[in-house]
């Protein structure tokens, strides 16, 4: 069987935490940013607010490891690329164009969650259910 020629097989992942006050500015950041990534060849864009922060019979979360406070969201976002190689040809346009779109225009706009506080993480998919 054929490897499907828009599946994805690499991902890129991010936990960080939004203070509450910040989500809707978050949200249209993250719309603007998804459509960018998207425009340049990414697979799929996610961005995931949590809802269920303490699920039945688990004891370490995600508001536990992230030490998140009652006035923050924990989101879970992430883009879907082909392969690693794909990532990175897709990450030097978008870093390209938000350099050249947001670098004078914003460049002391305040960011709508803590820097200091998100993790990202470039995976390889190893399975996947369809």
């Amino acid at each position: 069987m054929a490897k499907a020629k828009n599946k994805v097989g690499y991902v890129d992942g991010f936990v960080l935490i939004v203070p509450k006050k910040k989500i809707a500015a978050y949200k249209k950041m993250a719309k603007e940013a998804g459509q960018i990534w998207k425009k340049y060849g990414a697979l799929d864009y996610k961005e995931c607010m949590m809802e269920d922060p303490r699920p039945k019979g688990i004891t370490f979360t995600f508001s536990k490891m992230t030490q998140a406070k009652v006035s923050e969201t924990v989101w879970f976002s992430y883009i879907g690329y082909k392969s690693k190689a794909h990532r990175n040809q897709v990450d030097k346009k978008v870093m390209a164009e938000m350099m050249a779109k947001y670098e004078e225009k914003n460049k002391d706009m305040p960011m709508p969650f803590d820097m200091k506080r998100i993790a990202f993480a470039g995976f390889k998919v190893e399975v996947d259910s369809k």
